[in-house]
């Protein structure tokens, strides 16, 4: 059984081993230096984890869950450009260190490539494989989608926000363990049980990532601290605050929405201080712990031994525990 601490090893050596050096170096050079900064390769160390659970030879795995990475980071690649984002895990984001319209390319290519990586999962179960992903890959879309409208609306309720982020994030988590459950030869109530599994981890690990851009540690996070507030992202914080301010606290939450960049850390000290009243933190932090929790009862529910589960069960409390 290989530990997390392994799977991401081996992820890293087999992501070292692809070859961006070729022609147009503009395509590729871009595709090279996103993968180069890291990362905690959530996605495919599901995917294999997923797969160990179920074989000890998980070596058919890794080209899909190579793909599941690179997929991801083609999103980053056009998530930061919609959100003219200047920094991706403490480096300049592709359209910053290039332009707009290379990020754009280079993300397309990475897209295409991440499908190639996939078609290499064994015959036995490539078409429904292929098929998972695909649709995982509308919804991303469907769900980056809903983000940008929230944005342009006054009232988004917190129901519509978890569906959102269920959508952008937590489908992949779960496709990524259904996978790679797939590969691994799992039942498929085990499968249905990994993707269930996935899903509340996902939408745990983007609640807490909403936590950090507020009340997280910027050499930690890798980004600046309160940059969702700068540009009034409508985050499970600031719908919650919406929701719950009235009075004084509603008339400066809105007062400062309405402030551009120009006055930022005045604008993060100010909401942050309207969070801090209306106890949103908390709020956060329980609906973290109810998504966490149920994405640990549905890993106790795969029928394989404890022990087997133990990579996977510390992998999802170390998610809610950390600090970037």
């Amino acid at each position: 059984m290989f530990t997390h601490e392994e799977i991401i090893q081996l992820i890293n050596q087999e992501l070292q081993h692809l070859n961006w050096n070729k022609k147009p170096y503009g395509l590729y050079e871009p595709v090279e230096y996103v993968l180069s900064l890291g990362g905690k390769r959530l996605r495919p160390a599901l995917l294999l984890l997923s797969c160990n659970l179920f074989s000890e030879n998980i070596s058919e795995a890794i080209p899909p869950a190579l793909g599941i990475e690179i997929f991801h980071t083609f999103t980053l690649l056009h998530d930061d450009l919609m959100d003219k984002a200047d920094l991706r895990r403490g480096h300049l984001t592709v359209h910053k260190k290039w332009d707009e319209n290379i990020a754009i390319l280079s993300g397309d290519v990475m897209q295409t490539i991440a499908f190639q990586l996939m078609t290499k999962a064994p015959s036995a179960c490539l078409k429904k494989c292929l098929d998972l992903f695909s649709q995982t890959a509308i919804e991303v879309c469907e769900g980056q989608q809903y983000d940008m409208e929230f944005e342009k609306r006054q009232e988004v309720l917190p129901e519509e926000y978890l569906e959102m982020i269920r959508l952008k994030t937590a489908v992949l988590l779960g496709a990524s363990m259904k996978i790679g459950a797939w590969l691994g030869g799992a039942p498929e109530e085990d499968a249905q049980t990994l993707y269930e599994a996935g899903i509340n981890m996902g939408i745990a690990f983007q609640l807490k990532d909403d936590l950090l851009d507020v009340y997280g540690n910027s050499a930690e996070f890798g980004k600046k601290i309160g940059g969702d507030i700068l540009c009034n992202k409508k985050t499970f914080l600031l719908i919650q605050a919406l929701n719950l301010a009235r009075g004084e606290e509603e008339k400066i939450l809105k007062k400062w929405l309405q402030v551009d960049e120009n006055r930022g850390e005045e604008k993060v000290k100010a909401i942050t201080a309207v969070y801090n009243q209306l106890g949103i933190k908390e709020i956060c932090e329980n609906e973290i712990q109810f998504f966490s929790d149920k994405a640990l009862e549905k890993l106790h529910q795969i029928s394989v031994p404890e022990n087997k589960k133990s990579e996977l069960l510390k992998l999802t409390r170390q998610l809610v525990l950390r600090n970037e």
